[in-house]
């Protein structure tokens, strides 16, 4: 049971973590306006367009802190490098998905727009999914303290509430 509790903590803490960071971080829906917003209110877009040039640093700050957080091993770069370039592709996709939203912002029909809004989920989910498949070995291999942190870190990363294992 415990095994099954770890589990599924690790699973949620990675979809919160991966999801507030994603590891392109609540940013990415900041940087995308409801869609509703989309068409009918440029200024909206304007306001948000600036922050998408900032992705990289979050994301490249971000896998920094939780690399210090995690407190890896000299052993586990490795590992971790394939977990932070998971995090960084994952950027990448979702920066060059919101930039062309913010391109068609002034002529896209809402249900362009709703479909952006949609291509921008979907890399977001498929992201979450790279990381979670590069971060599962890693995870594997961490000690048991390791591990009971990196639970802990993942829970309350970026303001998240930690999971109680009661």
């Amino acid at each position: 049971m415990a095994t099954t509790l770890r589990s599924i903590t690790t699973a949620a803490a990675l979809a919160a973590i991966i999801g507030g960071c994603a590891f392109v971080s609540p940013s990415y829906a900041d940087n995308a306006p409801a869609p509703a917003a989309t068409s009918t209110t440029p200024a909206v877009h304007k306001h948000h367009h600036h922050k998408t040039e900032n992705m990289a640093d979050r994301v490249e700050d971000r896998i920094k802190a939780l690399h210090e957080k995690l407190k890896i091993t000299a052993d586990q770069e490795e590992a971790w490098g394939k977990v932070a370039d998971a995090m960084r592709d994952n950027e990448k996709s979702i920066k060059a998905l919101i930039d062309e939203r913010h391109q068609n912002a002034g002529t896209a029909s809402a249900i362009d727009d709703l479909k952006s809004y949609q291509q921008i989920a979907k890399a977001h989910a498929d992201g979450l999914e790279n990381v979670i498949d590069a971060f599962q070995p890693l995870y594997d291999s961490l000690s048991e303290d390791q591990k009971k942190n990196a639970d802990s870190v993942f829970g309350t990363f970026e303001g998240h509430r930690g999971h109680d294992a009661k």
